[in-house]
């Protein structure tokens, strides 16, 4: 198991940029694909997007496609999501997961994927 922490996430304006971190520890990240959910109120749990292993592949869900950005940094056992052009629809909060599959992470409901973290809320709002 993994364990893993978010943070980054905070009030912005809409049409501003947000990071969002999520540190991983216990084992490396290496052996897992990697990738952002979010939960708005009162919705259900939806897929953002996920990274491969090496963070060379990644695909989004449609709404955050040329807006959002999934990074990692094996080395530091951390990834990233980076966060423009932001919506007040974009308010959720923000939950890192890892698994050793890189597939199915779009699926809906969402996929019981093996390590998730607590979650991080962004609020997007003037």
């Amino acid at each position: 198991q993994v364990q893993l922490v978010e943070s980054g996430g905070g009030l912005v304006q809409p049409g501003g940029s947000l990071r969002l971190s999520c540190a991983a520890s216990g084992r490396t990240i290496r052996m897992y694909c990697m990738g952002w959910f979010r939960q708005a109120p009162g919705k259900e749990r939806e897929f953002v997007g996920a990274a491969s292993w090496s963070g060379g592949r990644t695909y989004y869900t449609d709404s955050v496609k040329g807006r959002f950005t999934i990074s990692r940094d094996n080395n530091k056992n951390t990834m990233y999501l980076q966060m423009n052009s932001l919506k007040p629809e974009d308010t959720a909060v923000y939950y890192c997961a890892a698994d050793p599959s890189y597939e199915g992470w779009d699926q809906n409901p969402y996929p019981q994927l093996q390590n998730w973290g607590q979650g991080t809320l962004v609020t997007v709002s003037e």
